[in-house]
């Protein structure tokens, strides 16, 4: 399935030179890691703070910084230094973080219903648990689709977009919040799919 994950090559591309200038400045990767974390944290309690649609306007460019800076610092591990067993920790654990910390305002914003924005953020932790739990079996870290983390977040940014500019919350976005939470359960099931698949192929007949 196609995601934005898979664009992810060129992205990186375009962040290179400034990968380049974080390893020259002595910035480590755990340290990128680290700061998308609190970006996402800062940025939940600014909205948790004043919750109204206008505060949400924020969503959008910092969802893109937290994406830069989540691609910087897999390019700092692998191409200016080792990968660490305390990075992928913190890699994976803040991921699900700040996803929980994005999202968890939007139940704050008048009109917006609970329980599919609650049911998203269960399974897009599930997801990436589902992911993970494939290095444990034998394969590589699945990353596949069709809502992925990158996909979440350009959706979040929409929504964020939508009610920022005064788009009322309410039977579209439950709906859209629902579908969302049911995308991202294939999502999970598919990574686990692709897995079983990979260490099939991969064992001798």
């Amino acid at each position: 399935m196609i995601t934005l994950y898979q664009l992810k090559p060129r992205f990186q591309d375009g962040l290179r030179p400034v990968a380049r200038w974080l390893h020259g400045s002595g910035v480590s990767a755990n340290q990128i890691t680290v700061a998308a974390l609190v970006l996402a944290i800062v940025t939940a309690g600014i909205i948790t703070l004043q919750p109204v649609p206008t505060t949400l306007l924020w969503l959008p460019p910092i969802l893109f910084l937290r994406m830069a800076l989540n691609a910087l610092d897999g390019m700092l591990a692998r191409e200016f230094q080792q990968p660490t067993p305390l990075g992928a920790v913190l890699n994976e654990l803040g991921d699900v973080l700040a996803d929980a910390a994005l999202y968890l305002p939007l139940l704050l914003i008048p009109g917006v219903s609970a329980p599919p924005v609650i049911a998203l953020i269960w399974l897009a932790l599930l997801s990436e648990f589902c992911g993970v739990v494939a290095v444990q079996i034998g394969a590589g870290r699945r990353y596949d689709g069709p809502l992925g983390k990158s996909d979440r977040a350009l959706l979040l940014g929409g929504i964020a977009l939508l009610l920022g500019f005064g788009v009322p919350a309410g039977f579209w976005l439950t709906v859209t919040l629902w579908i969302a939470a049911g995308l991202v359960a294939l999502t999970g099931l598919n990574r686990l799919r692709a897995a079983l698949q990979e260490i099939t192929f991969s064992c001798p007949s």
